[in-house]
């Protein structure tokens, strides 16, 4: 199997989409808005999405509404974009729940950091092999948040599970993920820096060729803008539209990324494109805190429909 052109697809913006709860059905899923929300990224230019990740709630959402997650962002993105569910749990759980995906088409799976108190380095291998060896002809990512698990982790991972095409690499240590990438030279591997737009512009020059987004869901633009500076090699344009975003970033980096999903639901509630609802254990953004967020989006040029 070639997986050259699906490991070059993903070098690009990740969307992250989120989960809408709907307030008048005691948190449901609002499923027209989470369709409306994928179709709106994909037609302002987002090719690659993640949806059952980490800003989606993975871990707040029940198996049957990741499944159906899975399946409604397969019709909504359409047949040109990359849609790259998140799996995890465990083994068997996961298994079945890329089946389910591969089932609708699905071509890539990111595999969720193994959510284990007593998690070992060989047991991460032996974790992501198992996965992804019962879908040779699927290609898989690995969500890296661990900073134990190194080179010499991947290495054996990717001889021994050739379909291994990528790593979301989310530890924000840029000096660890440059040897990281020195050392998985001769691998050709799609390099996606996990922790979004803060960290793009210094992990691109130690290989990284793609980010993940949250903010997305709310605008496209700033973030494709980014990656456009990115490509031309444009560090002073990168840096401006690094400042511009880095504000709304830094909101949802508090209290140890307490905000991380709140922050993007809210601003998406003052545009009228979903409730600011999330589900416990995460925090809705303050009400002292929401006057910055429309302040964020005013200076995106964007109109808050919502200011409550």
């Amino acid at each position: 199997m070639n997986f050259r052109p699906l490991i070059a697809s993903l070098q690009t913006v990740i969307s992250i989409p989120v989960t809408p709860f709907s307030p008048r059905e005691e948190g449901r899923i609002d499923w027209e808005r989470f369709q409306s929300n994928i179709h709106r990224q994909v037609a302002n230019g987002v090719s690659v999405l993640t949806p059952n990740g980490n800003t989606s709630e993975f871990f707040s959402l029940t198996l049957e509404e990741t499944a159906q997650a899975c399946r409604a962002a397969v019709e909504s993105a359409g047949p040109d974009a990359i849609v790259m569910p998140g799996v995890g749990h465990d083994v068997t759980t996961a298994i079945a729940m890329t089946e389910d995906a591969v089932r609708h088409g699905v071509r890539a799976i990111m595999i969720h950091q193994p959510a284990h108190p007593f998690l070992g380095r060989a047991g991460w291998v032996d974790y992501h092999h198992r996965i992804a060896r019962r879908f040779p002809d699927t290609g898989f990512t690995c969500y890296l948040r661990d900073p134990r698990i190194g080179a010499a982790e991947m290495r054996r991972l990717c001889d021994t599970t050739p379909n291994f095409i990528g790593i979301k690499y989310a530890v924000p240590n840029v000096v660890a993920f440059a040897e990281f990438v020195r050392q998985l030279q001769d691998r050709t591997l799609a390099l996606i820096c996990g922790v979004a737009e803060t960290w793009a512009p210094f992990f691109w020059p130690a290989g990284a060729r793609g980010f993940t987004s949250g903010l997305v869901n709310v605008a496209t633009a700033p973030s494709l803008g980014l990656l456009g500076a990115l490509n031309r090699g444009d560090a002073a344009e990168a840096m401006n539209v690094w400042h511009a975003i880095r504000p709304f970033e830094a909101l949802r980096a508090r209290d140890q990324n307490a905000l991380n999903v709140s922050v993007v639901k809210e601003a998406m509630h003052q545009m009228g494109l979903a409730d600011r609802m999330v589900r416990v254990p995460l925090n809705p953004v303050p009400e002292c805190d929401r006057a910055k967020v429309t302040a964020m989006l005013t200076a995106f040029g964007l109109a808050p429909v919502h200011t409550d």
